[in-house]
């Protein structure tokens, strides 16, 4: 009896200890009471009813992320390529993700293959492998939407891969290849281009700098010429002047030692006999200077005398 009584007593706590539940971070527990819904048990501590209250579903409130493997899809230029994509998607809604679909992953799935085949059915093969983004796009505004009646939230969509047939990929290896070479063309040749360019107008700035040294070597011989021809100017300006003082000071000093016309006159014909010194080979001697040389004579006896 007492033995029962143990067993009945242990039974009640393990009872009660199970209607007791902690909802942990991030979660959310649906409970259903006699198989009806009957609420959404959020973070915390939380008492069911034994038997007739149930945890139909526990749910995970945090990003999810779904990769799908390679779907066939066919361009609009009849191209037939595999892309894989990958779905990043949150739960919103726990009761609607509860009842909303059977299988919430495998309708995404199936959702997302036909929302990528639309898509790329209206593209072309290039346009197809340069936008990305918009492709992307697209598929994140259908899904959230087809998936909003589901309590789940589609935050983005990748295309993780882009699988062209082989012949594809090998013709666009070989446009790529001739694309690479055509550059490595146009850069050597704008490099070559360069080149002589630089080339061209350091010699072009080489004869600019000679013919400007040129015109300041010719400049500066020209100023030093005309300096030369000024200085010996001078100087034979100078000695004129000197040659003129001396004579000017020479009859000035004979004027004041009180020489007649006769001494001056006298004076004149030395100068004349100075200019026989020359190259000249017949001296025109005026005729009043003609009657002097009876005074020359006069004056040497004079200063014989003496």
């Amino acid at each position: 009896m007492v033995a029962l009584i143990f067993v009945i007593f242990v039974l009640i706590v393990l009872t009660l200890a199970s209607c007791i539940k902690i909802v942990p971070q991030a979660h959310a527990y649906v409970v259903e009471r006699l198989g009806a819904y009957q609420w959404t048990w959020n973070v915390g501590l939380h008492i069911k009813m034994p038997i007739i209250d149930k945890v139909a579903k526990r749910i995970n409130l945090k990003e999810q992320v779904v990769d799908f493997a390679p779907q066939p899809v066919i361009t609009k230029d009849n191209v037939t390529m595999r892309i894989d994509t990958v779905v990043f998607f949150q739960i919103t809604d726990p009761k609607l993700f509860a009842y909303g679909v059977e299988n919430p992953i495998m309708a995404i799935e199936n959702l997302t293959a036909t929302t990528l085949r639309n898509i790329i059915g209206d593209l072309e093969l290039d346009q197809t492998l340069t936008s990305r983004e918009t492709i992307n796009t697209k598929m994140r505004a259908s899904l959230d939407e087809a998936t909003d009646p589901w309590g789940i939230k589609v935050n983005r969509v990748e295309l993780k891969n882009i699988i062209p047939p082989a012949e594809i990929q090998n013709a666009m290896e070989k446009q790529m290849k001739a694309e690479r070479e055509r550059r490595e063309a146009v850069t050597r040749a704008e490099g070559e281009k360069k080149a002589s360019v630089t080339v061209a107008e350091g010699k072009k700035e080489a004869a600019i700098l000679e013919a400007e040294a040129e015109k300041q070597s010719a400049i500066l011989r020209a100023e030093a010429e005309k300096e030369k021809m000024i200085r010996e100017a001078e100087g034979q300006a100078e000695a004129i002047m000197k040659v003129q003082q001396a004579t000017a000071d020479g009859i000035r000093m004979i004027r004041e030692a009180g020489a007649d016309e006769a001494v001056l006159r006298l004076k004149s014909l030395e100068a004349f006999a100075k200019a026989a010194d020359g190259q000249a080979t017949k001296i025109i001697i005026p005729s009043d200077i003609q009657g002097l040389a009876g005074l020359v004579t006069a004056a040497k006896e004079i200063g014989a005398d003496k």
